[in-house]
């Protein structure tokens, strides 16, 4: 069965990210429009992720290296890698998760 999430009417998550289309193995989520923030704590996740950047700029930090992301650029987070993002300007990036995320 097709499943249909709209960008426009989809829950906002705990922390600020919007969730898309999700199935049993892998999902969807949008982060719109992100402010610049400097301040953002390591974290580590049990999904693999890989992203799109849409628009804006942002430092990926992971494991301790920083790679600096721009529009038309996409990346990958390892599963359990302990990692951060730095939003240098207003930020919007589609990424999958796998398994899904939240």
């Amino acid at each position: 069965m097709a499943t249909k999430v709209s960008a426009r009417g989809a829950a906002e998550g705990p922390h600020g990210e919007i969730t898309l289309a999700r199935g049993e193995r892998l999902g969807m989520r949008m982060w719109r429009a992100e402010a610049p923030n400097a301040d953002k704590p390591m974290t580590t996740s049990p999904h693999e992720t890989v992203g799109y950047v849409i628009s804006g700029r942002a430092e990926l930090v992971v494991g301790g290296e920083t790679v600096t992301l721009a529009a038309g650029d996409s990346y990958c987070v390892p599963a359990g890698a302990e990692h951060t993002y730095r939003i240098l300007e207003t930020f919007t990036a589609v990424e999958a998760t796998a398994p899904p995320a939240g």
